[in-house]
């Protein structure tokens, strides 16, 4: 695996910020996998990881909630642009692709966090984290519950991401800001009832936070942010917007108290599809990715 240049990579950092991070401090691989083969409304999403990372040269290295710089308490690494997999294979090859690149990150006793690229490869991300961890909770923010066993044709599809993942035994979901879901899924949920715990977007004034957190409580969670669980007056630079949805500070405590109550073994944004000209998007996924890292390493 090729790495960039710290300066080039996530965070953007240089001299003396580069080698903040002692050698005992844990390492951390960013993985850019900007996959898009099965959209289905807006496109954009091959553009989403480097926009990410672009942006994250502007993000503030202190935060003000921890109290601290937390790129000092883990190794960063990103590694350099790849041509993705595909081809006659479609998904299902940029699948197997994304798990053996995350197998190779975790051989190296590194934190896996992949910036995509459409939402289906979330299912091909777990894969090596699920053999290595018994009862794998995800913990994914979403405007759609992603059940659907395929669509247009595709099995692999973004609106399948969550099925597909549950296709592997011992796999549970936590899934919140839902508010929109087809008929078809209702029956694959109703049967599933003991494996997904649903937090509607519609509810979220009555949300208890702790109540969330239960269901993630000492376990090992993998954490998948497809953007458009933020309302899309924040979000639009998404494929899919949806209204009625998540805002910084409904996101926020519910990540930080995972972090706190839970092992975060690996974690995804997904489906940014990047405005041109338009930043604030792409600063709030690049935000979040170090939200996300502060409260896993330095919480």
């Amino acid at each position: 695996m090729n790495i960039l240049p710290a300066q080039k990579g996530f965070l953007g950092l240089s001299g003396e910020n580069a080698e903040a991070a002692t050698e005992e401090k844990p390492g951390v691989t960013v993985i850019p996998f900007g996959l898009e083969a099965s959209t289905s409304y807006g496109g954009g999403t091959a553009h989403g990881a480097q926009a990410i990372i672009d942006a994250s040269h502007q993000v503030e290295l202190f935060d003000e909630d921890l109290w601290r710089e937390p790129y000092r308490e883990f190794r960063l690494s990103t590694l350099a642009p790849f041509a993705i997999d595909g081809g006659s294979a479609g998904v299902k090859a940029a699948l197997a692709q994304l798990e053996g690149i995350v197998e190779d990150v975790l051989d190296q006793g590194r934190f896996p966090f992949v910036l995509g690229g459409e939402h289906s490869l979330t299912a091909g991300a777990i894969r090596p984290l699920a053999r290595r961890h018994d009862g794998l909770v995800i913990l994914q923010f979403d405007a759609h519950a992603d059940l659907r066993d395929g669509y247009e044709g595709e099995h692999y599809s973004h609106a399948a991401a969550m099925r597909r993942c549950l296709d592997i035994a011992g796999v549970s979901l936590v899934s919140v800001g839902i508010r929109n879901i087809s008929a078809e899924e209702i029956p694959f949920l109703e049967e599933n009832r003991h494996r997904i715990n649903i937090y509607w977007a519609k509810d979220r004034r009555n949300w208890d936070v702790g109540e969330i957190i239960s269901h993630l409580s000492g376990r090992p969670v993998y954490l998948s942010v497809d953007v458009d669980g933020f309302d899309s007056s924040l979000m639009p630079a998404t494929g899919t917007p949806e209204p009625g949805g998540l805002f910084w500070d409904d996101v926020m405590p519910i990540i930080k108290g995972a972090c706190e109550a839970a092992d975060i073994v690996g974690a995804d944004i997904c489906e940014l599809a990047p405005i041109p000209g338009w930043h604030a998007c792409d600063f709030l996924a690049a935000k979040l990715a170090y939200k996300i890292l502060g409260y896993r390493f330095a919480g």
